[in-house]
């Protein structure tokens, strides 16, 4: 396949520095999401050779078949890959792979490949993410060093981004539906080859500036708050988390833990950055879960550009299997993990002066249509790379949206993996907006004396 070099958007803005400017786009250059550009910023043409389709609208309809919840458990069954992409030819496709994926095919040469399927530009939104995604391009400024939001509601913030901080904010601020609850299992993969169950949970997602009619001035900012309990094994059943991201800087991250041991509830500020993730036994830092997860200001953030590479795309086959099919013994079953060549924005994370965190450097790859995180390279302090991340994208025409959350975060120098979020035997549904009370610590602490 021969190699696309796609040109930045906006290069002149952030090629030569990972610092943030904040520069609102105007009111023409907002109109290209009516025209060159979908209604949050990605292409709206198909590459030049054709093997990346014109974008359409994506999947609006329901699906049908088996179900997980409102995630449908197939999609595009049918079809056959066009090529795999194994340690032996990965030469062909360099270009076209993250260093992580590569290093994957080099330290599982027997077992781990890549099936590439036709592309399908899957994602869509709800009418109301474009139409606020279309006022943020030129209400939404983000400042405090690019940590903090202001003006912005209901959509995509940065639907033209100018830089890597901005397109990460996108990423936080995915569409996602008002409500969800959904069950799963964190599972470690141990050097021996052996998976360990870390904890089976329950959860409740509400991301606020998705409910209807919401505006800058009527939302209060906290973009995702959770509430999780956990099932399973028996001694860390009835433990529970509540977290509460806000784009305030001042405020990001609230968080209280309940543990049953103690029979109280405690504010849980470690609950972030690079702290080992207690639901997953440590075996991945908190903010790997989803690809990201929390607050920016450890790093600075530098938009390298745009570029074709295959992702894991369009997963419903993955999430519908089994449990025991859907992971092998160091990796995900790559006969069951769909890929597919999309354009990508690429984002380099550096630890900021004065800041620490266990992964210094990182390199986030994310899909143009949904910003989602696809994938993710860290690097040591030495600049080795050290762990890959791969999420596994699934339509959900509920909402409408793409979705992730299951995560595999791999250590390379350890041979271990963390499973994180696995939705397989599990369900995901969209459900009506709870009172915010709910998401608290009283509330929890009220329920656990019950």
């Amino acid at each position: 396949m021969k190699k696309n070099n796609i040109a930045l958007v906006i290069a002149s803005v952030i090629a030569l520095n990972a610092g943030y400017v904040h520069s609102a786009v105007s009111s023409d250059e907002a109109e290209r999401l009516k025209s060159d550009l979908t209604p949050v910023g990605a292409e709206r043409a198909g590459n030049a050779d054709g093997t990346i389709p014109e974008w359409t609208g994506g999947i609006t309809e329901a699906l049908p078949g088996k179900h997980l919840g409102d995630i449908p458990a197939s999609l595009f069954a049918d079809e056959e890959p066009l090529y795999k992409v194994t340690r032996q030819n990965m030469g062909e496709y360099e270009h076209l792979l993250s260093e992580g994926v590569k290093a994957l095919l080099e330290k599982y040469p027997d077992t781990f490949f890549l099936n590439v399927y036709p592309t399908h530009r899957t994602a869509a939104h709800p009418q109301s993410v474009y139409d606020n995604a279309f006022a943020n391009a030129t209400r939404c400024e983000a400042v405090a060093g690019g940590y903090s939001l202001e003006g912005c509601a209901g959509g995509t913030p940065f639907p033209i981004p100018q830089s890597g901080v901005e397109v990460m904010w996108n990423f936080l601020l995915r569409t996602e539906a008002p409500s969800i609850e959904y069950t799963f299992r964190n599972i470690v993969g141990n050097s021996d080859g052996s998976h360990t169950l870390a904890t089976r949970n329950e959860i409740s997602f509400q991301y606020p500036q998705f409910y209807e009619g919401v505006t800058p001035d009527s939302w209060s900012g906290e973009y995702a708050m959770f509430r999780f309990n956990t099932l399973a094994p028996p001694f860390k059943a009835g433990e529970s988390l509540v977290i509460r991201d806000s784009i305030s800087q001042q405020n990001a991250r609230q968080a209280w833990q309940y543990l049953v041991g103690q029979r109280r509830v405690r504010q849980a500020p470690t609950v972030s950055y690079d702290t080992p993730d207690f639901v997953a036994s440590g075996a991945n830092y908190f903010d790997e879960v989803q690809g990201f997860f929390g607050s920016l200001d450890r790093f600075d953030w530098r938009l390298v550009g745009k570029r074709e590479m295959l992702i894991p795309y369009n997963n419903n086959n993955f999430i519908g299997a089994s449990i025991d099919d859907a992971y092998m013994n160091y990796h995900a079953n790559p006969d069951l993990v769909r890929w597919e060549l999309h354009r990508v924005w690429e984002v380099e994370a550096t630890v900021a002066q004065g800041k620490r965190h266990a992964v210094p450097k990182r390199t986030y790859f994310l899909d143009e249509d949904s910003w989602l995180i696809a994938l993710v390279d860290g690097y040591d302090s030495e600049g080795n790379l050290w762990r890959a991340s791969m999420t596994t994208p699934f339509v959900v025409p509920a909402i409408p949206a793409k979705a992730m959350k299951t995560t595999l975060v791999f250590n390379l120098q350890a041979n271990t993996m963390s499973i994180v979020q696995a939705l397989q035997e599990e369900y995901l549904d969209v459900v009506p907006v709870k009172p915010e009370t709910y998401f608290t610590g009283d509330a929890v602490a009220a329920e656990a004396m019950r």
